[in-house]
């Protein structure tokens, strides 16, 4: 057997021109000066253009070739090759085109013959330079114009890809015209038998080549890196039977390829920098948009479509090129879609979208964006003047069901980009503006934003919500774009199969993404601390208290001790000067995520003093949170935060570009800028929120961006375990699956459980139903008599014991959630049911509070007594999920089970119950130094006290405090040395303590 590179070059060469749509070339009329053959392009023109090539050649005369070689050329120096095969060009008002393209339709035969006039050549040993007599292995022409190499390179002689790679960056000499940018060839294939990787631009050795690789177990399957094996051939066929083959090739020219710009403003110099960078769809870009247009010419309009692409995916380039796809696509010659409709947030898509198929079409009006300064009229007009494709934002959503019934006849595409956004912390400053008391404040904002945070519904929940509500229409198709599913995405929009479970239509995993180097494993470096503690009862009083309520406060007490924040604070500052500030080659950036808008406040606060105090110049904070929040007397808000070095604010918009800038290395968040923030050089995150699920996911992954320089990534996690990230990873690493359906009937076991409290029966619904959908005109007293329907069931109701209560009113809400949620997937016909369901909506505003819950006062009766962080874990967190851990479970049964009532304790044995759970090994040196210091610079002074009441607290700190503080700390050394030594070791802890408890100090006694 013949097992040399050139039986390979020979097996490509016979498949492309047996079944591809090529002809053989060899290269006797290429010129290698112009890097074209002539001959051929000429060729093309006469056969597809003879009354343009005769006004050409009566202008031009003998010398008509040389003059469309100049013209074309120009052309291509001015505009690129991709727009002149797309667009032609013009000479002295004669239109030429270079190429052609596949009609939507078969009605035009004229379009038809100029396509299949097309020269498509495929050479071997393609020799291209005027200097040598090197060759390309494969070079594929369009018209004569070379527009594909391939470089070839096979195990079994000793060689791969990487060989292929150095042939393309060390003696291919970029200069030379064939290999200038977007000149001549359009993209660069290195091939070997099991792998492929692509370039659309050579660079000497900074060339670089993104893998072509359809994923370990084919395009679209779960899988890494890499391609599965191939029983009838090539591992590598794929590229030559499938892309490379003439129709698709044709195609991507004509639909796939874009040029992409970047514009950078050099902030020192004022000075614009523009750069391009030619896009060729990777293998799994191609095989989905593919695919998904291949499904819909087959099953029609009305189908619902989940693509699960990870970050790193080059998702808004998938869904430019499904837009346009879908916008142009016809069946038995007529337009299936009106219009598309891309329903996202981001900006960037938009004017990423806009570009794209501009370069396509360079057609203005194409794309039509109904922004927020837009109306829904707007919306409205756009789908009746059958825009093509309109870009519009979630909030405008709802309005599309308004006109797409007026266009009942006609057929809609709508795709919908993740976006992830929320507005926490909005409805959280409503409900708890000012929170003055510093040990109990930082924690109960913490709980108040922590609760909103998680009934706050993000742009998934909020689509899959109105879907729900609106029920399937046959003239709609959806075609939903994430990463990270939820269990109502799967049910929504995923595949159903035999076994009753659903699964995305399409999947380009983490794993995949990760192994082929697009984005980085955020859990290959990952480190957690323990926070331990020992709280001690600081009060003769031993108090019976509800133990559940008692709990939380002697924790929050911990949570928001000064102490706390002192300490992660120098360990986050460290950290960032030890490990990210010399990372991605002294870019890197990093995070913090609190736990609440105080937290990021008080962080925010307390990192600017610990820089001062250690005269750090080499580090600037943002922080970022939503709306405004008080602490004590002063309302803070984000941007009266953030100040540049000038003193000018930064506004809300412009925060995201000046973290990308020079000046500012740490960004400080609270529930903003976890998902859907793309910065390349943020390297590490520090975490001091629990994180679980889809959220620990989305906001990890802020920091997995590649970038120049940058090779790994850090996570500092001060609240979850390993096992729970690993646990919260597993179902989204390769895809995910939803084990089965909802089972409608649940809702009718709720209602047999709702019944068996017996406190109304069918005649009070009757009643109810009666009032309340009466036909006649509303008169004065029929609210009344509705109201009066519940009287009777309201004290029934409060006759129960206060246990029964709360189990009754968590079954009526079961019930109203599962009815809502059920009745859109599956019509019920029951209209004894719908009744039921009327009637409990409305009771269950009517009951009042099951019972009433005691807040737990333990203001002054604790103190913090010993406190430490311990690193508990430091490594890489390793995923290999089985298929358990990647199915999302839908809910089986209805949760009817009451709440555990709160016992009471003493608090004694509450305090020790918390010290348990958080104990550590401490020694003297753990020692909570602050509160014994505290106690004996304020308990009893009044000289210091009239001082505070009588001065700011600058002149407090500046004069009487320090030598106060000073005299207290070195009693406390006598008396306890091994307890307090550190205290003196070190003078920036030493400042700082005393500044803590000088402020602290300050505020108690002026306040009395």
């Amino acid at each position: 057997m013949n097992i040399k590179e050139k039986q390979f070059e020979s097996d490509i060469e016979q498949y492309l021109i047996k079944y591809g749509g090529y002809t053989k070339d060899d290269q006797s009329n290429y010129d290698r000066d112009k890097a074209i053959d002539m001959t051929k392009l000429i060729e093309y023109i006469q056969k597809t253009q003879s009354k343009e090539w005769k006004r050409y050649q009566r202008v031009y005369g003998s010398d008509a070739q040389n003059k469309i070689y100049k013209r074309f050329n120009e052309s291509v120096e001015m505009h690129g090759l991709l727009y002149i095969l797309r667009n032609g060009f013009d000479d002295r008002g004669i239109r030429i085109k270079v190429a052609s393209f596949k009609p939507e339709t078969t009605l035009n035969q004229e379009v038809i013959d100029k396509y299949n006039a097309n020269i498509l050549t495929c050479t071997r040993q393609f020799k291209y330079s005027t200097e040598n007599e090197n060759s390309i292995d494969i070079v594929l022409s369009l018209n004569g114009i070379p527009i594909v190499a391939l470089e070839l390179k096979n195990q079994l002689t000793g060689q791969d890809v990487n060989n292929a790679k150095k042939q393309f960056m060390y003696d291919r000499n970029p200069r030379e015209l064939c290999f200038n940018f977007n000149k001549r060839f359009l993209v660069y294939f290195c091939v070997d038998l099991y792998e492929i990787y692509m370039t659309t631009e050579l660079r000497g050795k900074d060339t670089f080549f993104l893998p072509f690789n359809q994923g370990s177990n084919g395009a679209g399957n779960v899988g890494g890196a890499g391609n599965p094996e191939n029983k009838d051939g090539y591992t590598t066929s794929y590229l030559w039977e499938k892309v490379l083959q003439k129709d698709v090739l044709m195609d991507i020219l004509q639909r796939y390829m874009t040029v992409a710009i970047d514009e950078k403003i050099n902030k020192k110099t004022g000075k614009k920098k523009i750069s391009k960078k030619l896009i060729f769809p990777r293998y799994h870009q191609l095989d989905v948009v593919t695919k998904l247009i291949e499904d819909v010419k087959t099953n029609g309009s009305g189908k619902n479509y989940l693509i699960q692409h990870s970050a790193g995916s080059g998702k808004s380039n998938s869904i430019a090129w499904l837009a346009y796809g879908l916008a142009n696509l016809h069946k038995n010659n007529e337009k299936i879609f009106k219009s598309v409709v891309v329903v996202t947030d981001r900006t960037v898509l938009d004017s990423q979208l806009q570009d794209t198929i501009y370069g396509f079409d360079h057609t203005d009006g194409v794309v039509e964006k109904i922004d927020g300064k837009k109306t829904s009229k707007d919306l409205r007009d756009a789908i009746n003047n059958g825009k093509k494709i309109i870009i519009t934002t979630l909030q405008k959503f709802p309005y599309i069901y308004d006109e797409i019934d007026d266009n009942t006849n006609k057929n809609f595409a709508i795709i919908v980009d993740e976006a992830h956004s929320s507005q926490s912390g909005n409805n959280a400053k409503k409900l708890k503006a000012a929170l003055a008391d510093t040990t109990d404040s930082l924690k109960e904002f913490a709980e108040i934003e922590g609760k909103e945070e998680s009934e706050i519904k993000d742009s998934e929940d909020i689509l899959v919500q109105e879907l729900l509500t609106q029920g399937y229409h046959k003239n709609l198709s959806f075609f939903a774009f994430t990463a990270t599913p939820k269990e109502k995405t799967l049910e929504m929009f995923g595949q159903k199969l035999a076994d009753g479970s659903f699964v995305p239509f399409h999947v380009y995993s983490m794993r995949q993404a990760i192994e082929e180097g697009f984005i980085l494993d955020v859990l290959q470096n990952y480190m957690t601390y323990k926070t331990c503690y020992k709280i001690a009862k600081q009060t003769p009083d031993n108090p019976s208290l509800p133990v559940g309520k008692a709990t939380k406060t002697v924790r929050r007490f911990e949570s928001l001790h000064p102490h706390n924040l002192q300490q992660k604070t120098a360990i986050i500052i460290e950290t960032f000067r030890d490990v990210t500030k010399h990372k991605i080659n002294g870019q890197a950036k990093a995070m913090l995520v609190t736990s609440s808008r105080l937290h990021a406040i008080r962080y925010y606060q307390e990192f600017k003093r610990y820089i001062e105090q250690n005269g750090y110049d080499d580090l600037n904070v943002l922080v970022a949170f939503s709306g405004a929040v008080k602490d004590g007397d002063v309302e803070y808000t984000e941007e009266g935060l953030n100040k540049r070095k000038d003193g000018t604010t930064i506004k809300e918009k412009q925060l995201p570009e000046e973290f990308s800038g020079e000046e500012y290395a740490m960004l400080i968040v609270a529930e903003k800028y976890q998902t859907g923030f793309d910065e390349p050089l943020l390297h590490t995150m520090f975490v001091d929120k629990k994180l679980s699920g889809v959220k620990a996911v989305q906001t990890l992954s802020r920091v997995n961006r590649i970038a120049r320089g940058k090779s790994d990534t850090f996570i500092l996690d001060f609240v979850n375990t390993k096992e729970e990230i690993e646990e919260a990873f597993k179902p989204y690493y390769e895809s995910t699956v939803l084990d089965e359906e909802i089972n409608v009937n649940l809702v009718y076991d709720t209602k047999v459980v709702m019944r068996d409290f017996r406190l109304y029966n069918n005649e009070d619904i009757e009643k109810f139903i009666k009032i309340f959908s009466k036909q006649a005109k509303q008169t004065e007293k029929d609210l009344g008599k509705l109201a009066s329907v519940f009287k009777p069931i309201i004290k029934r109701y409060m006759d129960l014991d206060e246990e029964t209560r709360y189990e009754f009113k968590k079954t009526v809400r079961n019930f109203n959630k599962w009815y809502s949620y059920i009745t859109q997937i599956s019509r019920m016909f029951d209209m004894e049911l719908h009744k039921e369901y009327t009637f409990t909506q409305y009771l269950a505003k009517v009951l009042p509070r099951a019972y009433d819950e005691k807040d737990v006062d333990l203001e002054g009766k604790l103190k913090l007594e010993f406190y430490k962080l311990e690193e508990t874990f430091k490594g890489s967190i390793s995923l290999n999920p089985t298929v358990e851990d990647k199915t999302l479970e839908n809910v089986k049964s209805l949760d009817t089970a009451g709440k555990v009532m709160d016992e009471d304790d003493l608090l004694e044995n509450i305090i020790n119950k918390v010290n348990e759970k958080y104990q550590g090994k401490f020694t003297d040196g753990d020692k909570v130094i602050v509160e014994t210091i505290y106690n004996k610079c304020v308990k009893g002074n009044k000289k210091l006290k009239n001082y505070a009441k009588k001065n700011d607290e600058e002149v407090f700190n500046k004069s009487i405090f320090p030598e106060i503080f000073n005299k207290v700390a070195q009693d406390c050394y006598m008396e306890q040395v091994s307890a307090f030594s550190k205290l003196f070791e070190d003078k920036i802890f030493y400042s700082s303590i005393m500044e803590a408890i000088g402020r602290e100090a300050y505020k108690d006694l002026r306040n009395g």
